[in-house]
């Protein structure tokens, strides 16, 4: 995916390691518009994971041209996972859970931005002289699309495919629970010496992550204690809502495997992950309300009436700093301003832009109460089945995909088509857009019987108003073939 270099920062002294996109990756000029626009949100999120498992991003650079993409990051001196596990075999219980553990930890202050990682395997695992572990590569998996299982003219599958989820390997909705999958894998892996599964070939392998299920690790390892085994086959459910729900959730699991805690029990050598446990960092907890939008702060005492010129102004300039690719700046500058309009009409249209801008920079934990709380003032003011009540509905169930709470936004979408069907709007590049989605989510969440009746109206919808050439058209029809193959096949009947 990426060329990986040793630099120097001339300007503050220091060792830095630069990443540039491969651009052979690149086939078209269209491909090339796309990747960049990836790579610059996806390298500003990315930057936004302040956790030490997690190295620094220092620098960005955003050309036109894929050859001059490259982020500056914080160097790390270790060796990958894949090289600790060639070197040394297996490894005691504590020292696996130990680097499941720490990865876990870095992972739930990653979803909670959220950014999912897609591409979670032993080479994307370092663990530094101190040993803390650091998980590499967030965002370039996302940047280049490999979630999308991609099929070669000679058959073979693009991807880290012994890691791959099976919502990726299917090429649905990712959540960050996709990434827990991966990190089943690598304890399976870390535990027993071999990947929970192997086969021949690339096709037997998918099938085994699709149907397969896991081989309990106490049947290859007896010294595993249950809890621990019982934890592996938690992770690699097939269904995402039948696994652990998140990355603290995970860890909170792997702390009675951990090793003692006490300051100074043991000396231990370079390398090992079990040391930072002498002094651990707890993951990140989801137990907090996200902060509130600017709507809810309080209008500092004396400020002035804003007067409809100012509001204009401040809308135009927050629609040019989105335009500039400055989502987060112009949500804050919004919010400054919304605090002190004290009539909810005259707020609504800037708490829409900057809910909007919100969930552009990636900030859904906050773009998400907006779009909730927007959705109820436009039911209670024009009706439930009205366009902007509706659209507020969409806005919020994408905010929870991106937060993995799929069950939820899958709901939240079917009751949002019921709407604009009751509004006749149903066949418009949006809605077919959103009706595509609610079809990604029936399969990710082995809902597949309902895809098979949702997919072929919705192709005809789509090929009657976009074209059977449009792209669209054609992820369509790859699920409907995807579904379709899921299909048991008929008994044959008795001759009679």
């Amino acid at each position: 995916m990426a060329d990986v270099w040793r630099g120097y920062d001339t300007v503050l002294d220091r060792d830095v390691a630069v990443k540039l996109i491969r651009p052979d990756l690149v086939r078209d000029d269209d491909t090339q518009a796309q990747l960049v626009s990836r790579f610059r949100r996806e390298a500003r999120v990315t930057a936004k994971i302040e956790h030490g498992g997690v190295p620094a991003v220092y620098d960005a650079a955003f050309d036109t041209q894929v050859d001059r993409l490259y982020l500056v990051m914080q160097l790390v001196h270790g060796m990958s996972l894949s090289d600790a596990m060639a070197q040394h075999g297996l490894r005691p219980t504590a020292w696996a859970a130990s680097v499941a553990a720490q990865a876990s930890t870095a992972l739930s202050y990653a979803h909670a931005v959220p950014v999912v990682h897609r591409d979670l395997k032993p080479s994307n695992v370092l663990i530094d002289t101190a040993g803390s572990v650091k998980i590499i590569d967030f965002g370039v998996a996302a940047v280049l699309r490999n979630d999308v299982t991609q099929v070669t003219a000679t058959g073979d599958i693009v991807g880290s495919k012994p890691y791959m989820s099976p919502e990726q390997i299917q090429n649905t909705l990712v959540s960050p629970r996709a990434d827990l999958y991966a990190l089943g894998c690598l304890l399976h892996e870390m535990l027993s010496g071999h990947q929970p599964f192997t086969a021949a070939d690339d096709v037997g392998l998918v099938y085994q992550h699709l149907e397969t299920p896991p081989t309990p690790l106490r049947q290859l390892r007896a010294d595993v204690p249950e809890p621990l085994e019982q934890l592996v086959l938690a992770l690699l459910e097939k269904r995402p809502d039948d696994r652990p729900a998140t990355a603290g959730d995970v860890h909170d699991q792997l702390v009675p495997f951990l090793p003692d805690t006490a300051p100074g029990t043991s000396r231990t050598s370079a390398y090992d992950p079990t040391r930072p446990y002498r002094n651990p960092l707890p993951p990140h907890r989801s137990t907090e309300p996200p902060q509130q939008s600017g709507t809810s702060q309080q209008i500092p005492s004396g400020s002035p009436a804003l007067s409809q010129a100012e509001i204009d102004a401040t809308y135009d300039h927050a629609l040019n700093l989105v335009d500039q690719n400055r989502p987060s700046q112009a949500a804050e500058e919004l919010a400054n301003v919304i605090a002190r309009i004290t009539d909810e009409t005259q707020a609504v249209e800037l708490r829409e832009v900057r809910a909007a801008t919100l969930f552009l920079g990636g900030d859904c934990h906050q773009a998400l109460p907006e779009f909730d709380s927007l959705a109820a003032i436009h039911t209670r003011t024009s009706g439930a089945e009205s366009e902007n009540a509706l659209d507020c509905r969409r806005q919020a169930a994408y905010c929870r995909i991106e937060l993995g709470d799929l069950t939820e936004a899958l709901a939240e979408l079917r009751g949002a088509l019921v709407g604009y069907r009751n509004r006749g709007e149903e066949r418009c590049p949006t809605l077919l857009e959103m009706r595509r989605t609610i079809a990604h989510l029936q399969i990710t969440l082995g809902k597949s019987d309902q895809a098979r009746d949702t997919l072929p109206t919705l192709y005809r919808d789509i090929t009657a108003e976009l074209g059977a050439a449009d792209p669209l058209a054609g992820e369509v029809r790859d699920m409907l073939t995807r579904t379709r193959a899921e299909d048991p096949p008929e008994q044959p009947q008795p001759d009679r």
